[in-house]
């Protein structure tokens, strides 16, 4: 007991010591704690002003006891927060890159440093953030004109103060963005070389030229770039070159085929998302068939194979490391040999639903005309893909007419099995569900050359529905117009659609549209 009542007057002590030199006043106030509304959601056009003005309710709140600051900071974590203001209400013109940011308005009390801060979310466009990307050959100077979708006017000519030299010859506007620098993912593709774009305005830097993304000596100038999986190819000159990008930053390295030239298309899966082995096709033009290339193949835990094969040898392959889910359908007994290469297009057309797209093939023998339809997959089947190879559809087009004329222009649906085709100024369909296949004219552009006919595969899932729209480009007298026929609802049939109409280019040599990557 003596000791516990020890410990008790320790204890007193101490808290009457601490009360004693406690000798501070206090001016107890209440805290005015405002109600902040009115900062909502904002869309905003560059050079623009922002305007916005907070309700704090009733309370006022002076200057003096408190203070105001508007910053944004973007979503994507690559800059730093920037202040735009310190007002109590916000009038700021927009000088922010076009992306996704969140606007941050937060009212800091002097005297405490207490503060309170509400958010909101800020879209900053500029009219070349959304829109067709319209490739146009200016008397054989590349031009590239945007139809903006913010808005709603024609852009031309984007890359003449972009400091990017001239470059002639114009093939293809693409975009690889899920497998390029976020900062430029869009390709030009000229007969001059090949060069990234940025994406905000389509800026242009020396470092954006495709020759520093080759490893070796060849100048290269693609005519194609695919992707699929974890690797992307390109074809230039007859010549196939493959580059890594499986967590790093590859380059293309040497010509994958040896001691022939391949055609200037390349067949992937473009349905799949994730593709881990991806099985790309190629057609060697000097021996008239078909090849597989699987770079995987040559790994060591896959047997250190060579990865590139004929068609029968990679489905060989593929049945040895996956029996019975190697190769499937049978829409053709062997694969073709001997034919001469008209046309290839990849397609998310999937006949079996495997996440395997179709990849079209179109070939010829003298007057005969057959079409193939492969599909490719993943040789190790560990994600989307359920086989590796397929043998998806077949049809003898010989009767079709005018198919195989020398200036024909070809497009394939991803809706259902159709394939039309263009000459002249009237675009033919074929069902290729049909037996037997024949052509049904679909519509006539009096007086007008169609220059472009194609699919653009959207990449947004919101826009996916969209890949089944008929693009269109045509001249006339020398300008160029663009036509995009709406197809879901039309079920692929184009007769009766009244296209959305554009004018105002030179001859149109290639069209894609620009999502918005933010």
């Amino acid at each position: 007991m003596r000791k516990a009542g020890y410990i008790l007057l320790m204890v007193a002590s101490l808290i009457w010591g601490s009360c004693s030199y406690d000798k501070g006043s206090y001016d107890y106030s209440d805290l005015k704690e405002p109600l902040i509304s009115g900062i909502t959601d904002q869309s905003v056009l560059t050079f623009s002003r922002l305007r916005v003005v907070p309700d704090l309710g009733d309370e006022e709140f002076s200057d003096g006891d408190y203070s105001f600051e508007w910053k944004v900071i973007n979503n994507n974590g690559m800059q730093e927060p920037v202040v735009i203001g310190r007002e109590r209400d916000l009038d700021y013109e927009v000088t922010l890159l076009p992306g996704a940011y969140t606007l941050y308005f937060t009212i800091y009390e002097t005297a405490t440093g207490l503060y309170w801060q509400q958010s909101a979310a800020l879209t900053v466009s500029s009219s070349l953030s959304e829109g067709w990307m319209v490739l146009c050959s200016d008397d054989g100077r590349a031009r590239l004109d945007i139809v903006s979708a913010v808005t709603g006017e024609t852009v031309p000519d984007v890359l003449k103060a972009s400091g990017m030299p001239q470059m002639n010859g114009p093939r293809r506007i693409q975009w690889l963005s899920g497998n390029t620098d976020a900062a430029s993912p869009y390709y030009l593709l000229t007969d001059d070389g090949a060069t990234r774009l940025g994406r905000d305005a389509f800026e242009w830097k020396p470092e954006y030229d495709f020759g520093y993304e080759v490893a070796v000596n060849d100048r290269l100038v693609p005519q194609v770039i695919v992707s699929a999986g974890f690797g992307k190819m390109t074809v230039g000159d007859g010549n196939a070159h493959y580059c890594e990008i499986m967590g790093i930053d590859g380059l293309y390295g040497s010509a994958v085929n040896k001691g022939f030239k391949v055609a200037p298309y390349i067949g992937a899966n473009v349905l799949a998302e994730q593709v881990y082995a991806a099985v790309y096709m190629l057609y060697d033009i000097d021996n008239r068939r078909l090849m597989a290339y699987c770079p995987l193949l040559a790994a060591n835990d896959l047997g250190g194979l060579d990865p590139l094969a004929g068609m029968e040898e990679m489905g060989q392959i593929a049945e040895g490391m996956a029996p019975g889910a190697g190769v499937v359908g049978n829409a053709f007994d062997s694969w073709p040999e001997g034919y001469e290469l008209v046309y290839m297009e990849n397609t998310r057309y999937d006949p079996g639903n495997a996440k395997m797209g179709l990849t079209y093939v179109l070939l010829k023998d003298g007057r005969s005309c057959h079409l193939y339809g492969v599909q490719l997959g993943d040789m190790l089947r560990y994600a989307d893909c359920t086989y590796v190879i397929g043998k998806g559809d077949y049809a003898d087009l010989s009767q079709c007419r005018n198919v195989l004329h020398k200036d024909a222009l070809y497009a394939f649906s991803s809706l259902k099995n159709y394939m039309y085709y263009a000459i002249g100024d009237t675009v033919w369909r074929i069902d290729l569900s049909q037996e037997p296949v024949k052509e049904e004219l679909q519509f006539t552009l009096s007086g007008e050359k169609i220059t472009c006919l194609k699919f653009n595969l959207y990449q947004n899932s919101e826009n996916r529905k969209k890949s089944y729209d008929l693009v269109v480009g045509s001249v006339k007298d020398g300008e160029g117009v663009l036509r995009v026929y709406e197809g879901r609802d039309s079920d692929g049939d184009f007769r009766k659609v009244e296209p959305q109409k554009y004018g105002g280019f030179a001859e149109i040599v290639d069209v894609t549209y620009k999502e918005r990557v933010y």
